[in-house]
């Protein structure tokens, strides 16, 4: 029998394939690899004028929050790579936003922190939030709700430990 990530038989746990399971408009990771570009592409226009892209914002929001941070802590509120990372962070140095010093107690770790530029770039950057939920076409309470799915969703998956293992036999049971 097919069992879910969770352990529960497919079937039980609604996961059994109805109808043609390979077309496109069933995958789970279609719908959100399509949400993902055409969200990044509303992003855009507002990131322009601070000269950043996306992927440098993310990693901006998450200095803004706490710095300085070593790039393992910074890739793992990202999940991402120190691979990828590292030329992300490279070209934010470049441009005077964030500094990459040793960590003195560990010459192993790399602390990232703000420059007063990018310190300053914050002020600029708080319009954004509001500006990119105030022209989405979904009534606030339910994007907030999708959000809130999506949270559900990533946490599920860290749980299970995907993307280190990828889900076995249940990436058998339906469309994901």
């Amino acid at each position: 029998m097919t069992r879910e990530a969770g352990g529960r038989p497919a079937a039980e746990a609604g996961c059994a394939p109805a109808g043609d399971g390979l077309r496109l408009e069933r995958q789970l990771c279609f719908a959100l690899y399509s949400a993902t570009n055409l969200t990044t592409r509303l992003y855009r226009p507002l990131l322009e004028p601070l000269g950043l892209t996306y992927p440098q914002y993310l990693a901006m929001l998450a200095l803004w929050e706490q710095a300085p941070r070593s790039v393992g802590e910074l890739g793992e509120a990202l999940g991402l790579d120190s691979g990828t990372l590292t030329p992300l962070l490279k070209r934010l140095e470049a441009g005077g936003l964030v500094t990459r010093t040793r960590d003195a107690r560990d010459e192993r770790r790399v602390l990232v922190g703000l420059t007063p530029a990018g310190t300053a770039l914050r002020a600029r950057a708080t319009a954004i939030p509001e500006t990119l939920r105030c022209g989405l076409p979904l009534p606030l309470e339910d994007a907030a709700a999708l959000r809130d799915a999506l949270w559900s969703y990533v946490q599920a998956l860290r749980a299970e430990g995907a993307g280190e293992t990828g889900l076995g036999s249940a990436g058998e049971a339906g469309s994901a």
